[in-house]
């Protein structure tokens, strides 16, 4: 867990940043692309709007989940612009953990004044 813990504090100061600089108040998508932009920049290996498949009796099914950034293969990141978070983005991120082999996600809403406050980490607890 201590990589993705380091994962992690890199992509909140990358998301720091973008917030600082676009504030509160735009679209998701947004977000989603300048955050993307830093964590390249930043040489993580990064991938947006990756494509999480559902596992059924060993048949892969696409379902239409999609990860909107995931870093290094271990870290989910879910970018939100939403006057708060509540329990269906946190059943999202949970869902997202469950299907995936990542054990951290960050859910970040970027429509706060305080970033910090927008932050919600997960952790995937089941093995």
């Amino acid at each position: 867990m201590n990589i993705e813990n380091k994962l992690a504090t890199e992509v909140i100061g990358a998301s720091i940043k973008v917030h600082k600089y676009l504030g509160p108040g735009l679209l998701e998508s947004a977000y989603k692309e300048c955050l993307y932009y830093e964590l390249k920049k930043s040489g993580l290996n990064v991938k947006k709007e990756e494509k999480l498949p559902l596992l059924y009796e060993d048949v892969e099914l696409d379902c239409g989940y999609r990860l909107d950034i995931l870093v290094d293969n271990k870290l989910i990141v879910e970018v939100k612009a939403v006057a708060e978070i509540n329990d269906i983005h946190l059943a999202q991120m949970l869902t997202y953990l469950k299907l995936s082999e990542c054990k951290l996600g960050l859910l970040i809403n970027f429509n706060v004044l305080l970033l910090k406050s927008g932050i919600k980490r997960l952790i995937n607890n089941i093995e």
